[in-house]
């Protein structure tokens, strides 16, 4: 995390105490609910390994006979 600096004013210690607890619960939450890098788990994701049985559609009558393989 960044040093914070007063540009302004003349904060007491609790008024100071309260404004950087607000700043790191701030920065822990935003980095707690960032999202991963797009693709990053694609690599540990079973669900990726499994064949998804086809949608019904205009040709499902011909996929289904694919399914078995």
């Amino acid at each position: 995390m960044a040093p914070i600096r007063v540009l302004h004013g003349q904060p007491n210690p609790e008024e100071l105490a309260a404004v950087l607890a607000v700043v790191s619960a701030r920065a822990a939450a935003g980095a707690a609910a960032a999202p991963e890098a797009p693709g990053a788990n694609v690599w540990r994701s079973r669900a990726a390994l499994v064949r998804r049985m086809p949608q019904p559609g205009p040709n499902a009558w011909r996929t289904s006979a694919w399914a078995g393989r």
